[in-house]
């Protein structure tokens, strides 16, 4: 076993085995934002075999204040986060196999890599990509580990399919909120406590310490001192769940619960109607956007907010008109900076 990895082995409930266990493991990171570049960097410093990470984005300025590995020449040159953050892995730990892939989080994309993946690592913006995450993983039987971050408010939860409740479980107990670092701000030790909680349960994971995963949902608000750990059990889990009950139908790969983007012809305007359950609060969201700092208007009938030079405009049925764009990328981007 190389000495780079000696003071790993020399905690016993990792030891020679489970260190060689990690190092044969491939781990895909959805998203290499905040949580996403936090836990690479660990992942690779422990040793993994192999890392998949997986990210739409590119660099900008305002990233570098909480996603440790991207600099200045990164934002400058605008490279895609993950292609980013394989050179900087690469730097760190030049033995281990680092696959960037630069695009969407979408079914496609999943479930191409899922057959050969030991583990999933949430870093993702967004719940739509987070239930298709769930939905895959309990289709192929991998385990994964949610993590969010906002402000000084943190949350982790480690789903095993067949052993836990999923996601999906968990919302219908445990509702979160909908804001979003764009409307609210982040603090970077948030960040850093997320990432802790998960990278501690990959490593259990990966060295196949199975008996001493966490069976809480924590939450946390640094700022406020406040911590949370709630049991997550058999109470939660239903039955009926078409993601992990006993007839799952993993909903969320269908079609009619994806997000629907069409570029509206002549007007430079992009529409996208997302699958949500129940109307939108509109007056809570302009209130959110005011907070921030957005331009916003509202009438009775939809919020219109402005932002990096577009202008979405929400109805309370949840669809959403961006205008001043064709991408349905960059839409896409805009609508869960704000929405979540």
């Amino acid at each position: 076993m190389d000495d780079r990895y000696s003071r790993q082995v020399l905690f016993a409930p990792i030891g020679v085995e489970g260190q060689m266990r990690i190092s044969k493991k491939h781990v895909l990171v959805i998203g290499v934002g905040a949580l996403g570049s936090s836990t690479s960097e660990m992942l690779v410093r422990a040793g993994v075999g192999k890392l998949t990470i997986l990210d739409r984005d590119y660099v900008e300025s305002s990233n570098l204040q909480r996603q440790q590995l991207f600099s200045e020449k990164d934002a400058a040159n605008e490279l895609p986060k993950a292609i980013a953050a394989k050179n900087r892995l690469i730097e760190i730990n030049q033995d281990i196999a680092v696959e960037a892939i630069v695009g969407e989080a979408d079914i496609a994309t999943i479930e191409r890599l899922a057959p050969t993946i030991d583990l999933i690592v949430d870093g993702t913006d967004n719940f739509e990509i987070r239930l298709i995450i769930n939905d895959l993983a309990h289709k192929f039987n991998i385990p994964w580990i949610f993590g969010a971050c906002v402000g000084s408010y943190g949350s982790t939860y480690t789903i095993n399919p067949g052993q836990t409740p999923c996601l999906s479980c968990l919302l219908k107990e445990l509702p979160l909120k909908g804001q979003t670092c764009d409307t609210v701000g982040i603090i970077a030790p948030t960040v850093q406590m997320v990432t802790a909680h998960q990278m501690v349960e990959a490593i259990k994971i990966l060295s196949e310490n199975w008996s001493e995963l966490r069976e809480t949902y924590i939450t946390f608000d640094l700022w406020k001192n406040q911590q949370l750990a709630i049991k997550v059990g058999d109470a939660i889990k239903n039955k009926d769940c078409l993601t992990c009950g006993e007839n799952p139908q993993y909903p969320f790969l269908s079609y009619d619960s994806h997000t629907k983007a069409a570029v509206l012809c002549g007007r430079n305007t992009v529409q996208l109607r997302p699958s949500i359950d129940g109307k939108l609060s509109l007056e809570l969201l302009s209130s959110q956007w005011k907070q921030a700092g957005y331009e916003v208007r509202q009438n009775p009938y939809l919020l219109s907010v402005k932002k990096e030079n577009l202008r979405m405009v929400l109805f309370k049925d949840g669809r959403a008109l961006i205008h001043g764009t064709n991408s349905l990328i960059k839409a896409k981007q805009i609508y869960h900076s704000l929405m979540g």
